[in-house]
């Protein structure tokens, strides 16, 4: 559901002319509002209403109770509903609880705090329900928030307890202000009364909060701190209470000294971070009077070090790397420790600590690269240098010997007696054999050769790292590259689907070492609607369909197919045979037709002379078999012959039974099965296929008439049944005949009339205005003369489609179930008539106390023949034996009264 922001009115509890702004009134409140006042008014009691609520509630405190009268429809309150519409001024403090299907209860969420003194304290709340058939109601509920005495209270972190400091040896006098407040008194305009619980000998507290001390504090005399309680009473003895903890803070007068002897440190590089390497110890000579905490920290910046400010100890906080860095250089690191007490203003000293960094074999000789592609002509010479390792490896340890290595042997299968180094251990790979590709040793090799030479340390723990040489003979070209076929000839079905395999060509090259070859189609393989019609898999040299062929459009494809590798290229011819297929449906003509028979039609008899003339691409006229699917109830209807011929006519097989109860409908939708049965013979086929054609036919079986006796003083209607063929496409002809003609006859008819008026105007004036008063007095006699009212029905004329004429070209209507169509631009005027029903009944006449006018007298219906043409429709009506027509399909009507007999 959309909201919508609107400015609505509450008058039923509101001042007159208040407007109050509804953020998120859902739409359909108008609607609601209609439904409420036909009877089915949904009711919120105990509403509006005015409630209180403390300030400080927790959260789930009922503030209002009310109850919702459910509508007549009895639909319950929809999920979710009551709900707080909105809020003046916005809050989330409240909400709705549901205590049963029509109880419910306004409660605080704790979401906002209620404070009387700091914050709004009257809510205006819209209370919004609804049921679940959209009947709403909306009412209002002020709520005040009540003032609630609260004791005082402590600011801040005082609330929680205040640790203060004094100076041992400090002059008796201040210490501290307490400050505490009254949630009450907003300017603070009431005084409040502090004292201490327990009262010490040592200090006192004023009346307005004032600490003092009452004497010098001595550390060392064990009076070290002290817990006081302070307490703060309001004028109506409300209290709160706090702690405050008094140190003592001692006095430290000596300075550190050092008690560790060793200044300088050695270690080796590469330690874990955390590890230990030196422990610094100092004591305080005021051990024995004064507690001592000393502090111990780096005093020049190291990121190589840290220490315990407890315990003195220095650990590694980094990576210490001899060979990298400043300390590849020089090996030595100082550090500046700082040793202080604890308290602030003690005593500090300070002592210099150096440690030289040993160097270790921790780097593996290594290369920038450990991979090596070597390309070698397949006629190289012995001797021939391939390639050189040490300008590619290094070792970045930072002292020898541990920045030393060399290379082993190389190895590899394959490679013995091809490459070896000179000198042996040097790096420098050489070709000592043969790489000759017409060589079975080196075929059977692939003419690949794969190395592996390790660079490793001369110095314990003798790092090593693998290095592979990828060694590749570069062969010479010597053969073409040619198909297995001076030709190819496929055949495929042309009902095949698209990705079908078609075939497969394949070529080669007897050049070693085989490379890949890429297919592709050179030319062919177009379609009349497809730019390609196959695909060529460019690594198989599969040939597949991309989408279906036809036979009939195409027989036979050529294709230029190309293989191409990474030195040659090759064309060959492919000739694809599409074998025909049946795969056609059968083209019934007509597609659809609307027929209308009486219901006492013979058995036997041929429906409207109605035939089916089939036609099929690949079928024989003797190959179509007839069915009729769903719509044929009771099996009335059946075609003639129903196989063998490509003409059939719908036939009546059985009576209809409308007084036995037999049927029950008149309206019949035929779905027709037209079947070619693939009986051609003599024709190569991939398969036997069977193709279905479908007709639609819609029957309506008319009524027997009935004689209408008109029982009532109102004139006797006579129903007049209209027939009218539905338009067919492929009969275009017809409507532009029909409609030249009149406009032809029109033309006529108006001249005629013209000349008819002028007549009448010029002679009988005076007369006609005679004859309407006689008509007028014989209209107002008790008994009169019954009229003969012809009443024109035609069926069908809800048009909710429209489409254009492929042949004309021009719009028209059509009435998707019925298939009626009508050209869009009528000559004719549509009458006025009442909408039809829901469930399609036609309207019907306005008679005395029916619409909105008076009943006409004879003369009005004949002015109304004149103005109101009924409009072309297809379809026939029934009729109804008594009373004005019932449940027609909507429809044009049109009465006709004729003139009273001179006589009469």
């Amino acid at each position: 559901m959309s909201l919508a922001a609107e400015v609505f009115q509450v008058d039923a509890y509101l001042p007159r002319g208040t407007t109050f702004l509804c953020l998120g009134l859902p739409e359909g409140w108008e609607a609601s509002d209609e439904k409420q006042g036909g009877g089915e008014a949904l009711q919120l009691i105990h509403l509006p209403a005015t409630s209180n609520v403390a300030e400080n509630s927790p959260p789930g405190t009922s503030v209002h109770t009310f109850s919702v009268k459910l509508s007549a429809s009895q639909s319950p309150v929809t999920p979710g509903f009551p709900l707080i519409l909105n809020s003046s001024p916005l809050t989330d403090a409240f909400r709705v609880n549901r205590l049963s299907d029509t109880d419910f209860e306004v409660v605080t969420t704790g979401k906002e705090q209620l404070d009387f003194e700091t914050g709004p304290n009257v809510f205006d709340l819209q209370i919004y329900v609804k049921d679940e058939v959209g009947v709403i109601d909306l009412q209002y509920l002020m709520v005040q928030v009540a003032d609630v005495n609260e004791p005082p209270q402590f600011p801040g972190k005082l609330a929680e307890g205040l640790d203060l400091y004094i100076v041992e040896g400090a002059k008796p006098g201040f210490i501290y202000q307490v400050e505490a407040f009254d949630p009450e008194d907003t300017r603070r305009n009431v005084p409040l009364s502090y004292f201490l619980i327990s009262p010490s000998k040592s200090f006192r507290m004023s009346a307005n909060g004032t600490l003092f001390s009452t004497t010098e504090l001595d550390f060392e005399a064990g009076h070290s701190s002290f817990h006081l309680i302070v307490e703060v009473k309001d004028s109506s003895g409300l209290k709160a209470s706090t702690a405050l903890q008094v140190n003592v803070v001692n006095i430290n007068d000596e300075i550190p000294r050092f008690t560790s002897p060793t200044r300088v440190y050695r270690i080796p590089e590469e330690l874990s971070v955390g590890t230990i390497v030196a422990n610094v110890t100092a004591e305080d000579p005021d051990d024995k009077a004064v507690p001592s905490h000393l502090l111990y920290s780096i005093s020049m910046a190291s990121s190589y070090f840290m220490i315990n400010q407890r315990t003195g100890t220095i650990q590694v906080a980094q990576r210490i790397d001899r060979d990298a860095g400043e300390l590849r250089q020089k090996a030595t690191i100082s550090l500046e420790v700082l040793v202080r007490d604890r308290p602030a203003g003690g005593q500090e000293n300070r002592a210099l600590i150096t440690f030289l960094v040993e160097d270790i074999n921790d780097n593996p000789a290594t290369c920038t690269k450990l991979t090596f592609s070597v390309l070698v002509p397949e006629r190289a010479a012995n001797g021939t240098l391939l390639l050189d390792l040490n300008p590619f490896c290094f070792d970045e340890d930072g002292e020898a010997p541990n920045n030393k290595f060399n290379f082993s042997t190389p190895s590899g299968v394959g490679s013995s007696g091809r490459f070896s180094q000179e000198p042996a251990g040097s790096g420098k790979i050489v070709l000592t054999g043969d790489l000759d590709y017409e060589n079975p040793s080196n075929l059977a090799a692939g003419n690949e050769y794969t190395v592996m030479i390790q660079v490793q340390d001369i110095a314990p723990p003798y790092y090593k790292n693998d290095i592979y040489l990828y060694i590749v003979t570069r062969p010479e070209n010597e053969f073409p590259l040619v198909f297995d076929k001076p030709f190819y000839i496929f055949n495929v079905s042309e009902n095949r689907p698209a990705m079908t395999r078609v075939g497969q060509v394949h070529a080669a090259d007897p050049d070693f070492p085989k490379s890949s070859i890429m297919y592709s189609i050179s030319s062919g393989g177009a379609g009349l609607q497809y730019p390609n019609v196959f695909w060529i898999n460019p690594k198989t040299g599969e040939l597949q369909l991309v989408t279906k062929a036809d036979h009939e459009t195409v027989p036979v494809y050529t294709l230029r197919i190309q293989a191409t590798n990474s030195e040659d290229t090759s064309l060959v011819t492919v000739t694809v045979n599409i074998l025909d297929e049946n795969d056609e449906k059968p083209v019934c003509i007509p597609n659809s037709y609307v027929l209308a028979i009486p219901e006492d039609l013979q058995v036997g008899t041929n429906i409207q002379n109605f035939k089916l003339t089939c036609t099929d691409l690949d079928s024989s006229p003797r190959s179509f078999r007839y069915s009729i699917g769903p719509g044929n109830i009771n099996g009335h209807f059946t075609f003639s012959p129903d196989a063998g011929s490509n003409v059939t006519r719908l036939l009546l097989a059985s009576r209809f039974d409308y007084a036995g109860g037999l049927d029950k409908t008149r309206d019949y939708r035929l779905l027709v099965y037209i079947t070619d049965d693939n009986l051609l013979s003599g024709r190569k086929r991939a398969g036997a296929l069977i193709e279905t054609g479908t007709v639609t036919l819609s029957i309506k079986v008319i009524p027997q008439p009935t004689t209408m006796v008109t029982t009532t003083p109102w004139p006797r209607v006579t129903y007049q049944i209209l027939k009218k063929n539905i338009y067919s496409s492929s009969a275009w002809y017809v409507p532009f005949v029909i409609t030249l003609g009149s406009i032809l006859l029109l033309g006529l008819l108006v001249s005629l009339v013209v000349l008819l008026a002028k007549a009448i105007l010029r002679h009988c004036f005076w007369k006609t205005r005679v004859d309407k008063k006689l008509l007028a007095k014989k209209g107002g006699m008790k008994n009169p003369k019954r009229e003969v009212v012809v009443e024109t029905v035609q069926m069908s004329t809800v048009f909710d489609g429209e489409a254009t004429d492929p042949v004309t070209g021009k719009i028209y209507e059509f009435n998707s179930k019925t298939g009626a169509r009508k050209w869009k631009d009528l000559l004719t005027q549509m009458p006025r008539w009442r909408e039809p029903s829901p469930w399609g009944a036609a309207p019907h006449r306005v008679v005395d106390g029916e619409g909105l006018g008076p009943r006409r007298g004879p003369e009005q219906e004949i002015d109304g023949l004149s103005d109101n043409a009924p409009a072309a429709d297809a379809g026939l009506a029934s009729q109804n034996g008594a009373g004005k027509p019932k449940h027609r399909n909507p429809a044009l009507m049109s009465r006709v009264s004729p003139r009273p007999h001179p006589g009469n």
